[in-house]
């Protein structure tokens, strides 16, 4: 179908400019967009990250956020032995996404 409309305006400039631009329109749609609508996500969540919220890390690692510092996080994901926590640092991005507990959720919704 491409190539019966390429042949077609292969003798016309201005054909073969709309095709490129059907085809850049399409790429756009398809690859550019969603990449960046995912971005803008992505940077609001981190943004959006305070001391007390359960989270999880690109890791796979469970934890509640118990200190922000500029780019760093400190995320408790264990009890020690007696009073310790277990802490680890790791950088603001590493966040894959917030667990919303169900109070929260309910709250929310009836909003």
């Amino acid at each position: 179908m491409i190539a019966n409309i390429l042949a077609a305006e292969s003798q016309s400039p201005v054909g073969i400019i709309v095709v490129y631009a059907v085809l850049f329109a399409g790429m756009y749609f398809v690859l550019i967009r969603p990449r960046s609508r995912r971005a803008k996500a992505a940077a609001a969540l981190v943004a959006s990250t305070e001391v007390g919220d359960e989270v999880v890390l690109n890791s796979g690692i469970y934890g509640f956020v118990s200190a922000v510092e500029d780019d760093v996080l400190w995320i408790d994901i264990a009890d020690g032995h007696g009073t310790e926590r277990i802490e680890i640092r790791v950088a603001r991005n590493a966040i894959a996404r917030k667990i919303v507990q169900s109070g929260e959720a309910d709250s929310t919704a009836k909003q």
